[in-house]
């Protein structure tokens, strides 16, 4: 069985209504330009590197986010190779059977969603495991995500390769792994969700609400600035399907009226599913935590969502309806005097 750490850089659609996806056949989040891995040796030290960059077919201008955060330019973009051949070099240098090791779960379904838009083949992945988890359990930790760059901190890790670099990355998230217990971590990773929920502040409430019929899913997240920059978190806006572990497709965020927000997401394989964000604010700190839940959804729940969706569009008419009124009434007293 060989250890790899990955990482991925991806490419984003410039708009989210862009016309680029009529001619995607898959609802794709991400487009692959970086692969970045590190081998991790039997005796848990680093080994053999690998980067490749990569050149996109669909999301071929570089989204200004992107560009910021990577440091990818027009040219660099161009100069990649495809995908497919990519693909190749990179199971060539991981092997057969091997077990992807990943700081968090986004590579995972950006990945799979690439390898299914070329018709590839993923099977000689025996499996991936979300190193966030086993770290939070050793250090004491909760559910809440903690970044890559506290994890160094943490264990004293001086930061010598670039961030945001795919390969900078998957080396940073490699020593982490060094200074991580593997045996154990592996040995008790099914049970990690479990134990990170026990240790959730508040947890009588909400394994409460865990417990309604059809939850399949609770992640607690945070902390953050605001509800805005939660729901821009990927982390907490994209979340996978429960069953299969592919990158769901959502609706929009609808306030169902009760401080929760709720969005439809669905699976091309095992249907839709309801996903619900309560915040919380820590009245110390000012800062937004948010717990996720998902659950199977029926039409009762689907119908709820549109009755809701409705009303806020009604809202929304309603606000921009006072607002021109009052524009127009500013307008006509200036005339006035």
């Amino acid at each position: 069985m060989n250890f790899v750490v990955v990482d991925f850089e991806w490419n984003q659609a410039m708009r989210s209504n862009s016309s680029v996806f009529d001619h995607i056949p898959i609802r794709l989040h991400g487009e692959i330009i970086e692969i970045g891995a590190v081998k991790i040796n039997v005796d848990m030290t680093l080994g053999e590197e690998f980067t490749v960059d990569v050149r996109p077919v669909y999301f071929r201008k570089i989204h200004h986010t992107v560009k910021k955060i990577t440091g990818f330019d027009k040219e660099r973009l161009s100069n990649g190779v495809s995908f497919p051949e990519a693909f190749e070099q990179f199971r060539t240098f991981c092997g057969e059977d091997v077990i992807f090791l990943t700081w968090g779960n986004d590579d995972r379904g950006i990945f799979e969603q690439n390898v299914i838009l070329h018709d590839l083949d993923f099977d000689w992945i025996a499996d991936w495991i979300n190193l966030q988890l086993i770290y939070n359990v050793q250090t004491g930790g909760d559910k809440n995500q903690k970044s890559l760059v506290e994890a160094m901190e943490h264990f004293g890790i001086e930061q010598t390769r670039v961030a945001h670099d795919a390969l900078g990355d998957a080396y940073n998230t490699a020593l982490v792994c060094t200074h991580l217990d593997m045996k154990e971590g592996m040995r008790t990773y099914d049970e990690a969700p479990r134990i990170l929920a026990s240790r959730m502040p508040h947890p009588v409430k909400e394994v409460s609400e865990s417990n309604m019929p059809g939850t399949l899913a609770h992640d607690g997240f945070g902390p953050y600035e605001s509800k805005a920059s939660a729901l821009a978190d990927t982390a907490v806006s994209c979340p996978l399907c429960p069953h299969c572990g592919t990158l769901l497709e959502g609706l929009k965020w609808v306030n169902q009226g009760d401080g929760r927000y709720m969005n439809i997401y669905s699976c091309r394989e095992d249907g839709s599913f309801l996903v619900r964000i309560r915040f919380r604010k820590d009245t110390e700190t000012g800062e937004v935590y948010a717990n996720r839940l998902i659950y199977n959804c029926d039409e009762e729940m689907t119908a709820f969502y549109r009755e809701k969706s409705t009303q806020a569009r009604r809202r929304g008419r309603g606000r921009r309806t006072r607002n021109s009124v009052t524009s127009l009434l500013r307008k006509q007293q200036r005339k006035e005097h």
